[in-house]
């Protein structure tokens, strides 16, 4: 069964090696075979890459996009060996990635490390309003627990 695409005017995807731009017109590709695909707004740039979950989901698309897990896998666990020792609390989220790697299903992992994203999103939020009601020299205890 082929994949469905649809294009926007100008979108691009990235389909086994090659990056495919659309015109300005939208349209539908029907992708048939096993390749890698990408679509652009799924894709993380290296300079984007700024944050440790960040790095992982672009090591995986590294994987995923190269169809070469053994020439990244050092640096797949040299980040989620880093995450862990920063965020234990993560634990339940690396293990559903590192699962799908294991697996051999790279583009579960991608997905699944999207939640890793957001996750550590809200660990730097609660760090940073944390760090703020400290520097204000409010409490840190939290009002019901007077």
């Amino acid at each position: 069964m082929a994949l469905k695409v649809e294009l926007k005017p100008n979108e691009r995807i990235v389909i086994g090696t090659a990056v495919i731009r659309n015109g300005d017109a939208r349209s539908k590709l029907f992708i048939e075979g096993d390749t890698a695909i990408m679509r652009e707004r799924d894709i993380l740039t290296a300079s984007a890459a700024d944050t440790p979950a960040k790095r992982i989901y672009f090591i995986l698309q590294l994987m995923y996009l190269d169809n070469d897990t053994a020439s990244h896998r050092n640096s797949f666990i040299t980040l989620i060996d880093a995450f862990m020792a920063a965020a234990p609390s993560a634990w339940p989220l690396i293990s559903t990635i590192t699962d799908h790697v294991i697996a051999g299903d790279i583009y579960k992992a991608i997905k699944a490390t999207r939640s890793l994203i957001d996750y550590e999103k809200e660990l730097i939020h609660h760090e940073l309003r944390h760090e703020r009601l400290s520097e204000n020299g409010e409490s840190r205890r939290h009002p019901e627990a007077n």
